[in-house]
């Protein structure tokens, strides 16, 4: 289809697998044809939740302690309730490796965990991660600017799929987030160095916990979304930059070799 469109520049709006993994950037860059937002590596370093946690923990970015667990391993009851007793304990978030949009993210505790597992099981391994109390905080980088942050108050348990796309979840937003403003300054300049830490290009979305006056890096999004009721946007509304200036832009930023 590409070969047959020729496109001048391809604004990837793809989410999760295949398109925020490297992927899809990779034909693109086989094509040498421009396109929007991170490239390969960058991609496929900030989906994959192990890669991207050890490389934020390895350079000073706290994130909640997690381990991988294979599929082999889902329903070893006593294995996985030791190494959670033993690394993390109760409760804890589960979530694929390599998934967006909060697909596959469950909260657990000792009662229901096997069952959220078994949801998963099409996947090879899962992310066994300490549950983060407290308040979502979400920061925006626009090339190597500092949009903003905003907090989310989601009436769900947590800012999952519903709560990101349906508009009856009523979440809501608080622009710019109600903290002070030298946590502000800290956790968007949390946000940008993970985004240069991962050579990440365009736009990115980094996903924060604050708890006890500390700011835990949950996950970059390379793909943030560009809905009606999608952050980005929003954080960049308070900026000053109108949706259209911000798609312009990022038309304008496409490249290849990124």
């Amino acid at each position: 289809m590409l070969k047959k469109i020729k496109p001048d520049i391809v604004f990837n709006a793809l989410h999760g697998r295949f398109g925020e993994d490297g992927y899809v950037q990779s034909i693109l860059e086989i094509q040498k044809i421009k396109y929007t937002h991170s490239g390969i590596l960058s991609s496929s370093l900030a989906i994959d939740k192990e890669l991207s946690k050890n490389i934020f923990k390895n350079n000073g970015i706290l994130t909640p302690k997690f381990f991988k667990l294979k599929k082999k391993f889902f329903y070893n009851k006593s294995y996985v309730l030791k190494k959670i007793n033993s690394l993390l304990n109760f409760p804890v978030v589960i979530k694929p490796v390599n998934e967006g949009s909060s697909v596959g993210v469950f909260i657990c505790n000792k009662r229901n965990i096997f069952k959220f597992i078994k949801k998963l099981h099409s996947y090879d391994e899962i992310i066994v991660e300490k549950y983060i109390p407290g308040r979502e905080i979400q920061s925006a980088i626009m090339g190597n600017t500092k949009l903003g942050a905003i907090e989310l108050i989601p009436k769900r348990k947590f800012y999952d799929y519903k709560a990101k796309y349906n508009k009856n979840a009523d979440t809501k937003h608080v622009m710019p987030a109600n903290i002070s403003k030298k946590n502000y300054t800290k956790v968007n300049n949390i946000a940008l160095k993970a985004h240069k830490l991962l050579k990440c290009r365009g736009i990115s979305r980094s996903d924060f916990r604050f708890y006890r006056n500390q700011f835990y890096l949950l996950e970059l999004n390379t793909q943030p979304g560009m809905t009606s009721l999608s952050l980005v946007p929003e954080i960049a509304r308070y900026k000053n930059i109108s949706f259209y200036h911000l798609l312009d832009w990022i038309i304008k930023d496409a490249s290849i070799n990124r």
